[in-house]
């Protein structure tokens, strides 16, 4: 079931985004009197088409191949390569009669639309929950980390002051892009000691192979301070009280719930020694351990406090337009590291069925769903604009060029960009997909 509400929200997200992108090219062209052929959701290759209409001089449909959409623009070579009706004169209203400032605003329409649409959904999602983050300033057990963050130098109970030298504020920095996309320095306190820690700037090809856990754990550490006991379990019958603190299970130290835990474990189905605190009273209890490797008492989760701030309406906005262009600029940094082979391709690029996986996951929540639609709108933006012939950044690319020369270029270097451009493309769909299925059948 939770792959099918994968699927579910993958095709519905990527629907809307589309329809909204293909809109933005279909509107800028009706404005400036261009006539648009068709307007479809998905591919109709071959001529096989799932649904289809016709209002005015335009066809508007639904194709069967789930690869995006398209408007087909008169007079434009484009993914129809309709090169016969290239061959014919020019007419007023076709694409290539416009002036090349006009041809522009039109290949930028689908890019403005997603960028506004990313915003749009960021404001919203600000307005209506706000942001809800931990202090740093809360986190006083420290951190957890992984196996890459220990790799790197970090070590449990660590608290992280810094980035960069600028103080962290939200907990949540720790494992943002801010530190995970650049040569970053953290800022560590040990003990009495202040510490510098360098985070390596290919460290996400790492953490796309283990997760963001493996760096630093999303739950900062708790103390080993009792909050309740389950009737009837060991810890009851041995007379621990809420409010102990234990301060080590078999003569060993242990500072965190992640320590606690680690010892008790060792001791499944056997009977441990634990040293305890109580109002500044040392008591030491004689406790058996189930197989489970439990006791019977919970820790008290509400030592990490949370914190909403809610904004009003025209404040959201400003938040949102501030999410919208880290997503944009993340996107650009991920691909320049990639360019100068500081992360590998099959690391960062990701493709329907891991966006599905990860991006959207196996439960339908509509805040989540309504938050990734807004960052892969963003994604979308970006990936337009990149200089690749048969995407929008390449008609973009072309037409700068024909400003710059004063004539355009011709139909034939265009065609043959065109044709360079699918392939590319045909290629780097191949690639993420064979890259997501063996994520799926071999990693965990």
């Amino acid at each position: 079931m939770s792959g099918l509400i994968m699927a579910a929200q993958l095709l519905l997200g990527l629907s809307i985004l589309v329809i909204l992108h293909e809109l933005g090219h279909f509107l800028a062209a009706r404005a400036f009197g261009i006539k648009v052929e068709k307007f479809y959701l998905f591919f109709d290759a071959w001529g096989v088409k799932l649904f289809s209409f016709k209002r005015g001089d335009c066809e508007y449909g639904i194709g069967w191949l789930p690869l995006g959409g398209y408007v087909k623009i008169a007079g434009m070579i484009d993914e129809s390569m309709d090169t016969e009706a290239m061959k014919q004169p020019a007419q007023p209203w076709e694409f290539r009669s416009k002036p090349a400032w006009q041809r522009l605003i039109v290949m930028l329409g689908g890019v403005v639309v997603n960028i506004v649409v990313g915003i749009f959904i960021f404001w919203m999602m600000t307005f209506k929950y706000g942001e809800t983050y931990i202090p740093n300033s809360s986190v006083l057990n420290g951190i957890n980390p992984g196996v890459i963050g220990k790799e790197i130098g970090l070590q449990r109970g660590d608290r992280v002051i810094a980035v960069n030298g600028k103080k962290v504020i939200r907990f949540e920095e720790l494992i943002s892009s801010k530190v995970l996309l650049g040569n970053t320095t953290l800022t560590v306190v040990r003990g009495k000691k202040t510490l510098d820690v360098k985070v390596p700037d290919n460290i996400l090809n790492k953490v796309s192979d283990l997760g963001i856990e493996e760096f630093i754990s999303r739950a900062p550490l708790l103390s080993t301070t009792v909050d309740s006991i389950i009737a009837g379990k060991a810890a009851a019958k041995a007379g621990l009280l809420k409010g102990d603190q234990i301060l080590a299970v078999n003569n060993v130290p242990v500072k965190s719930n992640v320590d606690l835990r680690e010892q008790v474990e060792k001791f499944k189905g056997k009977t441990a020694d634990f040293t305890v605190n109580r109002a500044g009273k040392t008591i030491d209890y004689k406790i058996p351990v189930d197989t489970a490797g439990t006791i019977g008492f919970a820790f008290n989760i509400n030592e990490i406090k949370q914190e909403t701030i809610k904004y009003g309406f025209f404040a959201a906005l400003p938040i949102g337009v501030d999410q919208a262009w880290k997503t944009f600029s993340d996107n650009g940094k991920g691909i320049w590291k990639v360019l100068t082979g500081k992360i590998k391709a099959n690391k960062a690029f990701s493709g329907p069925v891991e966006i599905a996986r990860k991006v959207y996951g196996g439960e339908w929540i509509w805040a989540r769903f309504w938050a990734s639609t807004g960052f892969i709108s963003i994604a979308l933006a970006f990936m337009n604009l990149l200089p690749i012939p048969a995407l929008d950044g390449g008609h973009v690319i072309f037409l700068l060029i024909e400003m710059v020369k004063g004539k355009p270029l011709s139909d034939k270097f265009l065609e043959r960009a065109q044709i360079v451009g699918f392939v590319m493309l045909l290629a780097l769909m191949v690639f993420v997909l064979g890259n997501d299925l063996f994520k799926v059948f071999f990693k965990p």
